[in-house]
């Protein structure tokens, strides 16, 4: 009774031993790596890509090229024959198909300097097999189109988007301020003044229709108001340098004038103690309100003013300038009909209830 005890513990010591050796083992098993440079997945897999061409590693691209038509029109699927007493890789249609593609395949690795390069690095250096997996792939999955190219046009094409697209808004906001009485008016008494109405019917009067001469009157006064007014913010005339292409190549001079400009408002303000000039004034108020540039041009100017009368470039003036904007906006809303009925369907339905109509 003893003995066989004695050797049940002697047996499932073993194999508390073979488990505790399994894990190093299995690591061991899956970082070994091949001791031949060939490796299947490869370039030309198991074979070596100058055997297959019938050259020798010292061969230049011409003997490489000619080796390769040689061969690929022995092996071609489409003109294969087979020769009496050939023992080579295309015995039949379907390995000549096979050998064909080898060939191709090591054409491909060989003519290229930078794959070549590579593949004799493996041969020399079979060790470094996981760099091999590497530089294989990332040459094989590699864009055949240089990405900058590929940036540049995109770049270019958002560039050229953007400026149609500005120049329509700005037809748009132009056309509305040609159907505005105000704008209208004072377009059509500088077209008096100038004659430009006058020798429109002149020349269309035994030319041209109603239509057209409606037409020619109605361009007239839009390029006045073109010339004549200022349309700031979204709407404005488009201009190139706002484009994102310029404002890619103008980015580095942007950087440097923005901090000479920040080195400037540091040594005059903050240590130098000057007072504030309007356009600093300005540029403090609009950042108080955190409105864009655009946004703070397209305001009118006696909006303006006020913010300097009130003096908003001082914080606590802002606030009370703020507090106030706060309680006419609800005053506004409090007044405003569509409102109160908003708010009295929220009391009574609000958003998560349902509700049924019986009829």
């Amino acid at each position: 009774m003893v003995a066989p005890l004695a050797r049940r513990r002697a047996a499932g010591a073993a194999g508390r031993c073979w488990l505790a050796l399994l894990p190093p083992l299995l690591l061991a098993l899956l970082l070994a790596r091949p001791a031949g440079a060939l490796v299947e997945g490869l370039y030309c897999g198991p074979r070596d890509c100058y055997e297959v061409l019938g050259v020798s590693r010292a061969a230049g691209k011409a003997e490489i090229a000619r080796a390769y038509r040689q061969l690929a029109r022995r092996y071609h699927p489409d003109r294969y024959r087979p020769e009496p007493g050939d023992q080579g890789p295309g015995r039949t249609p379907q390995s000549a198909e096979e050998a064909f593609l080898l060939v191709a395949t090591a054409y491909e690795t060989l003519k290229d300097e930078e794959t070549r390069k590579d593949y004799d690095y493996m041969l020399d250096h079979p060790e470094e097999y996981y760099s091999h997996y590497y530089h294989y792939y990332s040459r094989r999955l590699a864009p055949k189109v240089d990405v900058r190219i590929v940036i540049l046009v995109s770049v270019c094409a958002i560039s050229v988007f953007q400026f149609f697209s500005w120049w329509n808004s700005y037809d748009k906001a132009i056309s509305y301020l040609a159907t505005v009485p105000k704008y209208r008016i004072q377009a059509m008494e500088i077209a008096k003044q100038q004659g430009l109405l006058r020798k429109a019917k002149e020349k269309g009067r035994n030319k041209k229709s109603k239509e057209e001469i409606r037409d020619e009157e109605e361009n007239i006064i839009k390029n006045i108001i073109k010339s004549k007014i200022d349309i700031k913010g979204g709407y404005q005339k488009p201009q190139i340098c706002d484009l994102l292409l310029f404002q890619i190549l103008l980015a580095p001079f942007h950087l440097c004038s923005y901090i000479v400009w920040y080195c400037r408002w540091i040594y005059n303000f903050n240590i130098k103690g000057k007072e504030y000039g309007e356009e600093e004034r300005l540029y403090i108020i609009r950042k108080s309100m955190k409105m864009s540039k655009s946004q703070f041009d397209s305001l009118e100017d006696h909006q303006k003013e006020t913010f300097l009368k009130r003096e908003l470039w001082i914080k606590e003036n802002y606030e009370v300038y703020k507090q106030e904007q706060e309680e006419e906006l609800k005053k506004k809303l409090a007044n405003d009909p569509r409102w109160k009925r908003y708010r009295r369907w929220m009391k009574n339905e609000g958003p998560g209830r349902l509700t049924f109509v019986d009829d």
